[in-house]
């Protein structure tokens, strides 16, 4: 049995999301192969030659494969598919929008978000913005499935496998790269973080996120996250919000100041290591599962943790 992993990167690193997919894979069992397509990213295959676990990397690199665009990656991997029982990736921005078009052209239905690999055919995902997780076994030859890497490990360094240059296959010319407008920030970015803090509609503006959050992420090295009601309120941008509509995390350290907990916003972070909650309200949902709780308010723990760090 061989898996063909694609790797998650931006030509020059190797994101750690690729080495997390890289343990449900493993699980799963046989031969890992990893891929690495785009453009000058020998550093990203070089990265993945090293993981624990890996068999050998295959180096794709073609001006079609630069921005990671689902069309010309789908080509390639549908072209390698005919090696392979199972095609793998992190539930990333990319594995979403290129291994849906996978199965479509495998005519293969594609297992989504998996938490869970109970055998080669055999996965658990969530569903219901994570109240149930069901139980999946597909009966295709071959398996298309994204992980949702919040629920696993990542694979150690210490490998030592071969990198192996391929061709790319024949562009379809079916998209273009007309350019990224990517947000810039000094702070982790969210989904890989190993410490966020977040903060809910409780703090009532955008002038106090940057007052009582953003001074404490800084001190600790922290990415931001916030509750969907403060994005919706306009306290937070967007790419800030965790849970069920934004983006799923699972750091070392998960900080909810002023968040109540409703169940889309724990879909989102409830996987982390440790979670302290900060809300004056003590029957806040949030308390149920968070590891360390302070029932106090806010606008005077936050400053107080501000001065002791």
């Amino acid at each position: 049995m061989a898996i063909l992993l694609l790797a998650d990167h931006d030509n020059a690193t190797l994101s750690d999301q690729t080495a997390k997919a890289l343990t449900a894979a493993a699980r799963i069992g046989g031969d890992v192969h990893v891929l690495v397509a785009g453009k000058g990213a020998k550093a990203a295959a070089d990265a993945a030659a090293k993981l624990s676990g890996v068999s050998k990397v295959l180096l794709a690199e073609s001006d079609d494969l630069a921005h990671n665009l689902a069309e010309p990656l789908a080509d390639l991997i549908v072209s390698l598919a005919g090696s392979y029982d199972t095609i793998i990736a992190a539930a990333t921005s990319t594995g979403k929008d290129v291994l849906p078009r996978v199965g479509a052209l495998l005519d293969i239905a594609q297992i989504s978000e998996v938490t869970e690999v109970v055998s080669p055919d055999t996965f658990k995902r969530p569903i219901y913005a994570g109240n149930a997780i069901q139980t999946v076994q597909s009966v295709d030859i071959k398996k298309v499935i994204t992980v949702r890497t919040a629920s696993f490990a990542a694979a150690t360094v210490g490998g030592s496998a071969s990198v192996e240059t391929i061709s790319a296959a024949a562009s379809s010319g079916l998209s273009t790269f007309v350019k990224d407008e990517l947000s810039a920030s000094d702070r982790p970015e969210l989904t890989s973080a190993k410490i966020i803090i977040s903060g809910g509609r409780a703090l009532g503006s955008a002038q106090k996120f940057q007052e009582l959050i953003l001074p404490i992420a800084d001190k600790l090295g922290a990415a931001v996250g916030a509750s969907r009601a403060a994005v919706d309120a306009g306290y937070a941008p967007n790419d800030w919000q965790v849970g069920q509509t934004g983006k799923v995390v699972a750091p070392n350290l998960y900080i909810a100041c002023g968040i109540s907990g409703a169940i889309q916003h724990l879909a989102g972070m409830k996987d982390s290591k440790v979670i302290v909650a900060i809300n004056k309200d003590e029957e806040a949902p949030i308390f149920q599962i968070a590891d360390y709780g302070l029932v106090a308010d806010l606008f005077e723990a936050l400053p107080e943790i501000k001065k002791t760090l």
